[in-house]
């Protein structure tokens, strides 16, 4: 290995011999990008499909702690930008990757956050092409943030839009819920919380590619990221014009993130996912959406959880086990900081 340090010094963000060691060692010898020119240079035979679209997304990642069960910010920050790719039916198929280090940070640290990073590029079918570092110093960050900027390209044909929405369309989630944000908060061991919760992090380009060949009339998808499935309901149903009626009945929840809800007084509806998105697909096409999802592990929950309504039009309510109904509106605020 040519970089010998163990931690992170602002010498390995001058430009220099340090920063190239750390570069080749670290990020390029894992990811293997094609070239190694200033910017990357891509082709893909659909590219020259008449009608075809390119997809283009990009997010931040700045999650505390670092590392947490079920994955870490790099395993994140492939998952949030392939599924923002994925939902609205593009098919994922290039990263980037820009790291802000910390003066400071185990270079140990960043090997298994890259490791991470490769892992689910390549379990998702996409490749990371390009990037950039910068080490600020001590106390300039928090350890290492993470930005990843995603392209991928929609099929001729396909459209999926919250404002194609009609009533009657069935609401359907892949797993359960609030998984990624009740793991984050037992991770940072400020409450004194034993819990053996792991975030549902998870791409899900596969999913969508297996329900919209199933379900060809999917009308729209979210992943329910921060401020939860209320939240990307909302959006939807604003985007929509429509009403949203979901079953508190029919929502997968584990009995360990209700429970911590309960002594927290948080609601999981709103609490951050980061494997699990909500679609719509006609009442037809139900059934079938639901089987394709179940039949691969990232949506094994599936579960049908209510459907578009033309009653109270941009509005969320849920219909409670006593018989009742509450308005479910969007986040106000943050539940929890620094959780993706």
């Amino acid at each position: 290995m040519a970089l010998r340090d163990t931690h992170v010094t602002l010498a390995h963000g001058g430009g220099g011999r340090a920063m190239r060691d750390l570069i080749e060692d670290v990020f390029t010898g894992v990811f293997d990008p094609p070239g190694m020119e200033d910017q990357a240079r891509l082709a893909h035979a659909a590219l020259a499909e008449p009608g075809a679209r390119l997809a283009f997304t990009t997010d931040s990642f700045v999650v505390t702690p670092l590392e947490f069960p079920g994955g870490n910010i790099g395993h994140l920050a492939v998952c949030g930008t392939v599924n923002d790719l994925a939902v609205g039916g593009a098919r994922p198929l290039w990263l980037s990757a820009a790291f802000v280090i910390e003066e400071g940070t185990e270079v140990a640290l960043l090997r298994r956050i890259v490791a991470a990073m490769a892992a689910e590029a390549d379990k998702a079918g996409v490749r990371i092409v390009t990037g950039d570092t910068k080490v600020v110093g001590r106390g300039a960050a928090d350890g290492v943030f993470v930005t990843t900027a995603g392209v991928g390209i929609i099929p001729p044909g396909r459209e999926l839009a919250a404002s194609l929405l009609q009533p009657g369309d069935v609401a359907i989630v892949n797993g359960v819920l609030g998984d990624h944000g009740a793991a984050i908060l037992a991770a940072r061991g400020d409450l004194a919380l034993s819990s053996d919760i792991r975030s549902d992090c998870a791409g899900l380009g596969h999913l969508m590619e297996a329900v919209i060949a199933a379900a060809p009339g999917t009308r729209a998808a979210r992943d329910c990221t921060r401020g939860g499935l209320a939240s990307a309901l909302n959006e939807m149903a604003a985007a929509a014009g429509v009403g949203i009626v979901i079953e508190e009945t029919a929502l997968p929840l584990r009995e360990e993130v209700r429970g911590m809800c309960e002594i927290l007084g948080l609601d999981p509806l709103y609490l951050a996912n980061e494997g699990t998105l909500v679609l719509f697909v006609p009442q037809e096409e139900a059934a079938a959406a639901l089987a394709a999802m179940r039949a691969r592990p990232e949506g094994r929950g599936a579960a049908a959880i209510g459907r578009a309504s033309a009653a109270h039009p941009g509005q969320v309510r849920m219909t409670t086990p006593f018989g009742g109904m509450r308005i479910v509106d969007m986040l106000v605020g943050e539940q929890l900081p620094r959780i993706c």
